[in-house]
Formats: structure tokens, C-alpha cells, sequence
């Protein structure tokens, strides 16, 4: 079918269920603002149980069929979905940037990072290969093969809403399971604008579907029997409640909490590069990224330089419209702007120096928009909330240590362990550093180390909780079971009755 995107002005968003839009049965609604305006666009509906169980029931009455569809076939429409996404990847971007506010060159690198994953699902006839060996026993063959779960749950926030669902549900789909993905409610239109993709790539009903809501939505989703599997990437909190709720209800979940991204910079590296590094890495979409360096912890005499070059970086950035010719867009609302704001007055009441204040910023951008310019804090402490807390917006601290065991221990010592970074000439330091510190994605010299899509992406602690992290063979292996087939055929002579147990021979 030929579908037509929604626009990401569109006043009224609904559900999404066998391949059209589902109203539902709830009116209720929440507003949908461009965070450059602070204007509402759209009113998302929000889900009754009743409307999620709707949406369940058609994902787990497509499953079968999907199911026993040719890998041939399933990869067809793998490849499809590619060539259409590529081809009006622009679209999905401008849809983020009205929603969500990241610039637009920064949205397009979002859909292109989610593409990714997509191609990497279109090699999955590889990946599901089982194994078989010949006469394991006398005439008897042992073999193992992978199967879809059934139906699972993808539960994705707002900072990424296309590239984060595109880590699990091209995966999954590809795999022969069917997919309920319930999106954040602040950017809601993306989820859709995928969903019609999908239908125009030949995707069978029921095979992807959009549930639009809140914690009503999410717990149906959690405790549902149909769903088989948990994706979930927000908060830590958020993260251990659904871990807890879904695996008590017998689900296999992999959820993805928050993090305190560190970045190591020790006396022998390039300072350039270090300052351009956490310029980038930390004011990048306002810092709304689970990857987003928020602690810069410099080594030894470096921080005073260092400091100085990171400011006069981070003052060049201009804040204002994504749409527009800007370095860094709004935060997604007015409440979320404000509570990181707040970080800052905590931060500069408990002694840190405000050397860059973003609180102070003029916007290239509508009066009432939700702006808050780069800010940098020197001599942060570990005890203060701008540490301790995940702030999640364009605040990075710099704390102050003597030796590379200082640093390595504040990093191991943090509750989180999501992404971590270190910058030095020193191979030696580098390779201790990667095998010495306790986060389950290092980069060396490099500042956002995102896995490619044939890696896979997923933190330590308290930034994970579950066994296996997204995409690459870890998720093709969350999203299957193994099966242990052990097969004889005899000639037509009967054995006879044994009640032993048996044995190889």
C-alpha cells in the first residue's frame, strides 16, 4: 500500500494497529509542544487498558503467520523498509525536530545511527542459523535452531524516538516476532510516521504497531501474557520498575536505565582535541543523550587550561530553532528546562564555579521556547547533586583529580555505568584504562563510543538491568529462544521396549 506520512503538525495522534490508524476508545489526551515556540502542535491520545489490549491482541494474532514466514520474505521487507527510509530519511528528521527540538542536522544523524541497526537486521538468515551434528549417537542427529518469541513490548523515551526504537523493533521484526512499540508522549508523531513506512514496505497487519500513552499503556504492556519481551531505555527508576514488574510476570526484558557519563582527560593528551571532545559530546542535543559526557574529570595541572579551552569553545555555540542555523536547539519542555535550570543553582550554591552560564543565554528562537544555553561548572566535588544527579540537559562539570587511580576510582565508585571516555597519547594508560573500569562502553579518544550496529549497546550497574544489551547478536539472541532438537529414523524393524534411561552409544 502506499501510505501518507503524517505531518508533524498534525493535530490529532492516535494509535496505530493492523497497518492504519486505531482511535481507540479513551479521550484522553495530552498536548504535544514544539520546544522552540513553546506552542502545542497536536494532542497525542492516551490509552485506556481496553485500547492497549486491542493493540496487544492484533500483534499476538499476526504473530503465527509472521511467524512461518520465509526468511526470504521477511528480509524482502527488511530491505524495503531501508530503501524507503533512506530514501525520505529528511522527513523523519524534520517530524524530530518539531517534536522533540535537537537540530535538524542532528535529528538526520539520529535516523542515520537507526538506520544501522536496520541494515544489520537485513543480514538475519545469517544470524539465525542453528547448529546440527550428524550421528551423535548411533543414528541419531542433534541439531538446534532459533525461534521468535511472539509478540514483545519496545517502551522507548524521548530523546531518540526514532533511532532508539529502530535498536530493537528491526531486530525483532526481522527475527519473526511482532512488535507493540509504545513511544514517549512528548514526541509521539515518529512512531507513526515509521508505522506507515512499514505498511508501504509490504509489512503484513499487526506486524507493528503504536501504542500511544502513559503508565496505563506501560503496564498492560508489562503484565499482558501476550507479550512476550520487554525493551525498555529511560530512567533508572523507571528502568527497575519495569525490570521488576515484567520479569514477575514471566517476561524476558532487557532495560536500559540512566547513566553519569564520564570523560577522563590525563596530562599527555591533546588538549584540543579533548576540548573539542567534551564541547561536543556534552552540549551536543542540549545533553538530552544517555551518552552525553556530563563529567569531565581532568588529571593532574591540565584543568586550568583546560577549562579555559573548553569555555571559549562552548561560548562560540548558538543556541536557538533546530529549523534554523543553530548548533543546539530548546530542551523538550518547559518543566524539563527549568529542573535542569535548577541544577545549576543547586551547583553554584554548593561552591561550584559557573564559568559558562546557559541560564543567561539569547536564543535564536521564539520568546516562549524552552531555552537554556551551554553552561560550565569548574571545581564540582563529588557530594553535589550536579554530580551525583543524571541532569540530562547542557551542564558539564569539571571535577579536579591528582592521579589516573583517582579518576579511575570515581567512575567505579558511581552507581551508573553506561558510557565512559578517556583521552591520552599513552597506549599503555589507555589499555589499563579499558580493561580496569567498570562501564559497559569505553571510548579511547573518542567521546560518544555508540556501538555500530553489530556491536552491542548497553551499560553496567545500575544503567542496565537485565542480561543483554541492544542490537547486535546479543539482541538477535534476546529476541529468539534456542530449541535442542535430537531426531532418528529408524528402519522399519521395531527396537523394542527399554525403560532405562537412555544412553549414547
Amino acid at each position: 500500500m502506499t501510505a501518507t506520512i503524517q505531518p508533524p503538525d498534525s493535530t490529532d495522534i492516535h494509535h496505530w494497529m493492523n497497518n492504519r490508524v486505531f482511535l481507540g476508545t479513551s479521550k484522553d489526551s495530552v498536548a504535544v509542544t514544539n520546544p522552540a515556540t513553546g506552542a502545542a502542535t497536536g494532542a497525542v491520545r492516551l490509552a485506556s487498558g481496553t485500547d492497549a489490549r486491542a493493540v496487544i491482541d492484533a500483534a499476538a494474532s499476526a504473530f503465527p503467520a509472521w511467524r512461518d514466514t520465509s526468511l526470504t520474505k521477511r528480509t524482502q521487507v527488511l530491505f524495503a523498509f531501508r530503501e524507503l527510509l533512506n530514501a525520505r530519511k529528511e522527513e523523519l528528521a524534520a517530524i524530530i525536530t518539531a517534536e522533540h527540538g535537537k537540530v535538524l542536522s542532528d535529528a538526520l544523524g539520529e535516523v542515520t545511527r537507526g538506520q544501522e541497526v536496520v541494515e544489520f537486521a537485513c543480514g538475519i538468515p545469517h544470524l539465525l542459523k542453528g547448529g546440527f551434528t550428524e550421528n551423535a549417537s548411533t543414528n541419531v542427529d542433534a541439531y538446534s535452531i532459533r525461534q521468535p518469541l511472539g509478540p514483545v513490548g519496545i517502551i522507548s523515551p524521548f530523546n531518540f524516538p526514532a533511532m532508539v526504537p529502530m535498536w530493537f523493533f528491526p531486530v525483532a521484526i526481522a527475527a519473526g516476532n511482532t512488535v507493540v512499540l509504545k513511544p514517549s508522549e512528548k514526541d509521539p508523531s515518529a512512531s507513526l510516521w515509521m508505522a506507515r513506512l512499514w505498511a508501504e514496505a509490504g509489512l503484513p497487519e499487526g506486524v507493528f504497531n503504536v501504542l500511544q500513552g502513559d503508565k496505563t499503556a506501560v503496564d498492560e504492556l508489562l503484565t499482558n501474557p501476550k507479550i512476550k519481551a520487554i525493551s525498555f531505555v529511560g530512567s533508572t527508576p523507571i528502568a527497575q520498575y519495569v525490570y521488576a514488574t515484567a520479569t514477575a510476570a514471566g517476561k524476558r526484558v532487557q532495560a536500559l536505565g540512566g547513566a553519569k557519563n564520564h570523560a577522563v582527560i590525563l596530562p599527555d593528551a591533546d588538549l584540543d582535541v579533548a576540548a573539542d571532545a567534551m564541547v561536543n559530546a556534552g552540549f551536543g542535543s542540549a545533553g538530552e543523550r544517555c551518552m552525553a559526557i556530563s563529567a569531565a574529570v581532568a588529571v593532574g595541572p591540565i584543568a586550568d587550561d583546560l577549562v579555559d579551552r573548553i569555555a571559549e569553545r562552548a561560548a562560540t555555540i548558538k543556541t536557538g530553532d533546530g529549523t534554523k542555523d543553530s548548533d543546539m536547539g530548546p530542551l523538550v519542555t518547559e518543566a524539563h528546562r527549568d529542573k535542569v535550570a535548577s541544577y545549576i543553582d543547586a551547583g553554584e550554591s554548593d561552591g561550584a564555579k559557573v564559568v559558562l552560564d546557559g541560564r543567561q543565554v539569547s536564543a535564536d528562537g521564539a520568546a516562549d521556547g524552552f531555552w537554556l544555553g551551554p553552561t560550565l561548572l569548574d571545581n564540582v566535588t563529588p557530594s553535589m547533586s550536579v554530580y551525583t544527579d543524571e541532569i540530562f540537559g547542557p551542564v558539564l562539570s569539571v571535577l579536579r583529580v591528582a592521579t589516573y587511580d583517582e579518576a579511575l576510582e570515581l567512575i567505579n565508585s558511581n552507581p551508573y555505568g553506561n558510557g565512559t571516555a578517556i583521552f591520552t597519547n599513552d597506549g599503555g594508560a589507555a589499555r589499563r584504562f579499558q580493561n580496569e573500569v567498570e562501564v559497559g562502553m569505553v571510548g579511547i579518544n573518542v567521546p560518544i563510543p555508540v556501538p555500530m550496529a553489530y556491536y552491542s549497546f548497553g551499560g553496567w550497574k545500575a544503567s542496565l538491568f537485565g542480561d543483554t544489551h541492544a542490537h547486535g547478536t546479543e539482541g538477535v539472541n534476546f529476541f529468539t529462544r534456542a530449541k535442542a532438537i535430537t531426531s532418528r529414523w529408524l528402519d522399519p524393524s521395531h527396537g523394542g521396549i527399554n525403560l532405562g534411561f537412555p544412553e549414547n552409544k
